[in-house]
Order: C-alpha cells, then sequence, then structure tokens
C-alpha cells in the first residue's frame, strides 16, 4: 500500500471517529454540569429545611432535573447528603489554604498585618456562603452524622489550627512573638477573631467590612499583648531591670 494510500485511509478513520470523540466530550461536560447544577440546588434545600424537611422533588424544582436524574446519579437522599457536605468542604477547604498563603511573614508592621490576615480569614471562610452552610447543618445534622461532621472537623478547624500554629512558630523563629505552645496561641488567634462576631454569626447575620475590621482588630491587639514580644528585645536589647535599692 502506498504511502498515500495509508494517509488517505488514516485520515477517513480519524473523520470517522471524531464526532464519537466530541460527543463523548461533550456528554462528560453535560454529565458533571448536570451534577453541579443538582449539589448546588440541594445544599440550597439541605441548608434552608434541614436533612429531614427536604425533599427530592423541590431539590430536582430546584436544579430543574427529574426526580429520577436525581436518583440516577445519588441512589437516594442520604447519598446526595453526604455528597453535598463533601462538597462544601472541599471548596471551603480550598478557600482556607488560599487565605493561609496570605499570612504574614515579617514583623516589620505585624499588627496590622495580622490584623488584614483576621479580617480575610473571617470574611472567607467563617462568614461566607460555605461556611455559614457548614455551621448550620452541624448544629441541625451533627447529631445524626456525627462520623461526617468528624471529618469536617478535622479537615477544616483542624487544619487551620495545625497551619496557623506552624506559621506563628515561624514568626516567633523570627523574634516577632514569645510564645510557649503554638497550638494553645493558634487556637485562641482563631477564638479571639470570632469573639466580637459570635453572636451575630449564631443569629445568622453577616458583618459589615467595618465590623469585620473592629472585630480583627480588637483580636490581634489581644492577642500581642499575650504574645507580642517589646520593641527592644527584637531589637536585640532586652529591657533593662530597675535597681533595687537596699
Amino acid at each position: 500500500m502506498s504511502k498515500t494510500s495509508r494517509r488517505l485511509i488514516f485520515t477517513l478513520m480519524k473523520d470517522r471517529m471524531t464526532p464519537a470523540v466530541r460527543m463523548t466530550g461533550h456528554t462528560q461536560r453535560g454529565q458533571c454540569a448536570k451534577r453541579m447544577s443538582i449539589l448546588d440546588a440541594a445544599a440550597d434545600v439541605f441548608c434552608r429545611q434541614g436533612f429531614a424537611g427536604a425533599s427530592i422533588d423541590e431539590i430536582a424544582a430546584v436544579a430543574g432535573v427529574s426526580r429520577q436524574t436525581i436518583y440516577n446519579h445519588y441512589r437516594e437522599k442520604e447519598t446526595l447528603f453526604v455528597a453535598v457536605v463533601e462538597d462544601v468542604m472541599n471548596r471551603a477547604n480550598a478557600m482556607l489554604f488560599s487565605v493561609l498563603s496570605t499570612f504574614p511573614d515579617r514583623a516589620d508592621n505585624l499588627e496590622d498585618d495580622l490584623t488584614a490576615f483576621a479580617v480575610r480569614l473571617n470574611k472567607n471562610c467563617i462568614c461566607n456562603h460555605d461556611g455559614k452552610f457548614l455551621r448550620k447543618l452541624v448544629q441541625t445534622e451533627g447529631e445524626r452524622y456525627p462520623h461526617l461532621f468528624e471529618s469536617w472537623r478535622q479537615q477544616g478547624p483542624g487544619k487551620l489550627t495545625t497551619a496557623l500554629s506552624a506559621l506563628f512558630g515561624r514568626l516567633a523563629h523570627k523574634g516577632a512573638l514569645a510564645i510557649d505552645d503554638f497550638d494553645v496561641a493558634a487556637r485562641q488567634f482563631v477564638a479571639l477573631g470570632n469573639a466580637d462576631l459570635q453572636m451575630m454569626i449564631l443569629l445568622g447575620g453577616t458583618p459589615t467590612d467595618e465590623e469585620l475590621e473592629n472585630a480583627a482588630r480588637n483580636a490581634v491587639h489581644t492577642f500581642l499583648k499575650a504574645y507580642g514580644r517589646p520593641e527592644a528585645e527584637k531589637a536585640g536589647h532586652p529591657p533593662q531591670l530597675a535597681a533595687i535599692s537596699g
């Protein structure tokens, strides 16, 4: 067979295969979009109605799909609920680590930098839609699904304090902070950051930018009162002890 003939056959075979490949890719994208639509709708309904009050019919209506389509993808309501929580946790964790990457690594303007970080942490991880959704589900469904939320505790708050502990350790190594127990300091930083917002968040409110700023500044000011090193020590000159008269 000549080279020209082989090239022609190859071209004809490629042309015959391309529509099938295109159809497969189109179908996969369509299925993925449908799954995301179902998950988003289910998250909305579960958040409003709780697990017991949510119905597959309502979720299907919000998603714009048939009831059978949901069963084809997720078999039953409990399987769908687990998938929704995992999807929200994955998004929440991605946002969390994005915010953690902005943690200050210099001591030049530590109070302002830590305040800005605390604002980002509260705004994007605690007070955002996914944060509110997870807290509400923990409150309403935690007793029913303790294993599910134990995973969330380890993957979300657990990873936050572990990561902050290491970041505070780095600042302490540079001489910016004086901390004996980094894990305790990390938990206290998070608790202080939520202190002024806790009641508002519990009641479903969303703090303004000004409220986020004030809460963060109060938290960081208190945190540095406990763990900040005096300027003289950071500069390498320990404060002089007062003479004791005999």
